[in-house]
């Protein structure tokens, strides 16, 4: 054996190693962003009121906050590539937790779109790219696991601040709660992307220890990927699941109020504060767990078991809205089903396209939940309004969850077959 493989083999072991350091960075990274999208449920009875606004032009801001933390994501993929994983996530993390400090101080709705918004999108977008560009480089053998696990950090971030949150509203109101928070965000964000680096060459060529099929170039870049009909299958798609989601974690509050649940207790806590809770804990423990299935189970199969099961859970908790414990219980089930497209959706794109250009090819895909959050935000308030019943809003989120699994199973598996087919596609035993 030659020095210098010997050098190159001793340059990949360390890295083996020096990985879950940069997997503990990047989650912690994930955690610290989470809150503005997944707990901004709660401000929207004070912000109603502060503002004097109906609800469905208050979900614009939420809106906002997703389309442009996903719309620009291939230009904040390509600027994480450019200047470095470390500076980018840190300046997105501050971001974040400024455009919390900035909104406590807003009167005007225009306000809180710019600061909660625009500002708070455009740095929880950095550090979302920014963290599972990385971890898809860093674990090219163990892909699904390493992007559920950084990608649960964002479900789990959320499920330390719901209760926090929710007590301080109540106790010292809506300013002094986001400053105290949004200085918190930045501070745990920052500190967590300076330990964040690229990974050596050396471990790209490592492959998945599993059945997972995958392209063997690495080269496509994102105008060649975005020519070709998967990847706007696969956009579609995601466009569906996050209206789905979306919906229920900006609608939860309002609709928990109108299925007559939002007063009530669950052992001793309150009922809606305790299901978001809920919700963050199987949102989180969804995202590694489907990833690990779907590293060994293949990605469609675990994308047609986890998308239906969220449509099943769905129609259930529709129909026993009114009993606070299913509330509580259900909304778990069907985050379960919901937050694993974190970890799939990245993970097939990086399968079926390459590592070389995984950040930016990513961040076109995400531009997805942008779309979604407006048909789940502003959209599905709209709806509601208009009908005076959630029955529709729901029936549409049910609807997009069963066609996507089975489209997963009847569509997207034959196609990528026949496209890794083609590019040479290496199976593993």
């Amino acid at each position: 054996m030659s020095s210098s493989t010997v050098a190159t083999s001793t340059v990949a072991s360390r890295a083996l190693a020096a990985r879950w350091y940069q997997l503990i960075a990047a989650v912690v990274c994930m955690m610290a962003i989470s809150s503005p999208q997944y707990v901004w449920t709660l401000f929207t009875g004070p912000l109603t009121e502060r503002l004097d606004v109906p609800l469905s032009r208050l979900q614009i801001t939420f809106s906002l906050l997703i389309v442009l933390q996903t719309f620009l994501a291939p230009l904040q993929g390509f600027l994480v590539d450019r200047f470095g994983v470390r500076r980018l996530v840190a300046v997105g993390a501050l971001a974040t937790g400024v455009s919390w400090v900035l909104a406590a101080q807003t009167t005007t709705l225009a306000g809180l779109y710019l600061t909660y918004g625009v500002l708070g999108g455009l740095g929880t977008g950095i550090v979302y790219i920014g963290t599972v560009g990385l971890m898809v480089r860093w674990f090219p053998d163990r892909r699904g696991l390493a992007v559920g696990a950084v990608a649960a950090g964002y479900g789990f971030g959320a499920m330390l601040t719901t209760l926090p949150i929710s007590v301080r509203l109540d106790g010292t109101g809506l300013e002094a709660t986001l400053t105290l928070f949004g200085i918190g965000i930045a501070l745990v964000g920052m500190s967590a992307a300076m330990c964040l680096k690229m990974p050596p060459a050396e471990l790209a060529g490592r492959r998945p220890a599993s059945k997972v099929q995958t392209a063997r170039s690495p080269q496509t870049r994102p105008a060649q990927m975005l020519k070709h009909p998967i990847f706007w299958l696969m956009f579609v798609m995601f466009t569906m699941m996050s209206t789905s989601g979306l919906m229920v974690i900006s609608q939860m509050s309002s609709f928990a109020a109108d299925f007559g649940v939002a007063g009530v207790t669950v052992m001793g806590m309150a009922a809606v504060p305790l299901a978001l809770t809920l919700d963050r804990v199987c949102n989180g423990v969804t995202r590694p767990l489907f990833g690990w299935i779907s590293d060994r189970w293949g990605r469609e199969n675990t994308m047609a078991l986890a998308f239906i099961l969220e449509g099943v859970a769905m129609m259930v908790w529709l129909a026993t809205s009114s009993n606070p414990v299913l509330f509580v219980l259900l909304s778990g089930i069907v985050f379960l089903g919901w937050g694993e497209i974190f970890s799939l959706f990245p993970a097939t794109l990086t399968d079926t396209f390459g590592t070389r250009h995984a950040t930016t090819n990513y961040g076109f895909l995400y531009m997805a939940q942008g779309i979604g959050s407006i048909i789940g935000g502003p959209a599905a308030a709209l709806l509601y309004e208009t009908s005076g019943s959630w029955l529709p809003v729901f029936s549409v989120a049910i609807s997009f969850d069963i066609a996507t699994g089975l489209v997963a199973l009847m569509l997207l598996k034959p196609l990528r077959q026949r496209w890794l087919s083609a590019t040479s596609p290496v199976r593993q035993p």
